[in-house]
């Protein structure tokens, strides 16, 4: 398709450019709010009375349509990638904390009271025996936050053209080049699949114990995922 790569000047990007730029505005905020997330779930463990309330204020905040919380934001922050990223990071929030907690109380009371004999606090506790267990979990709030994450940078076109990939489409609307849309759409549907797959990835690396797609072992050959991560603690 001619000139599907012809990126108008105004963006002041290549469409490589562009696409760095949508990750950075994507992949940050998911980072920062799985930083916020790992401490915050292991409080809601800990004190289950506080779930319920973070819960409800997450859901909330993930209910305020993002173009409102730009606005919010703007007299702050400008029309800048932070104005982008700080609602992002509060979206992921949702996936996130729901996705540790559920992770962390899957953990065997056994295997935590073998750990608190073993010498372990609750810190280290938490890092090195209940959130390896939890890995399948919490990768699949990351896998869920992340692609959202991709979608939801394309709103960013509203304020500035800080939308990265999503500023192809107003740009198509501009200047009557629907090529621009296409790639758009495309990019970041390619790039949503990419992540998602690294991630998968990342979930197969981490948890070597849980059986993989086509390849069956007998029972007795399966390690517990809660003795494989308390072995791997006190190596």
């Amino acid at each position: 398709m001619s000139g599907f790569f012809d990126i108008p000047s105004d963006l002041q990007h290549s469409w490589l450019g562009l696409v760095g730029l949508h990750l950075r505005e994507a992949l940050l905020p998911v980072l920062a709010g799985l930083l916020v997330s790992l401490p915050l779930a292991q409080l809601c463990v800990r004190l289950r009375w506080l779930y319920p309330p973070v819960l409800w204020v997450t859901t909330v905040l993930y209910a305020i349509p993002s173009l409102a919380f730009f606005v919010l934001l703007i007299d702050y922050t400008g029309q800048t990638e932070l104005t982008v990223m700080i609602p992002l990071t509060v979206y992921s929030l949702v996936v996130l904390v729901p996705a540790i907690v559920d992770g962390v109380r899957s953990v065997p009371q056994e295997t935590l009271a073998a750990a608190t004999a073993m010498g372990f606090g609750p810190v280290r506790r938490y890092f090195q025996v209940q959130l390896p267990i939890a890995v399948p979990a919490v990768i699949a709030g990351l896998r869920v936050a992340t692609v959202s994450s991709i979608s939801l940078v394309s709103v960013g076109t509203l304020i500035g053209n800080q939308g990265a990939l999503g500023n192809l489409i107003n740009d198509a609307n501009i200047y009557n080049r629907p090529e621009l849309a296409v790639n758009a759409v495309l990019s970041m549907a390619a790039l949503a699949i990419l992540a998602d797959v690294a991630l998968v990835a990342v979930r197969l690396l981490l948890t070597p114990w849980m059986p993989r797609a086509g390849r069956r072992r007998p029972a007795a050959d399966v390690p517990d995922p809660a003795i494989a991560a308390l072995e791997d603690a006190v190596r």
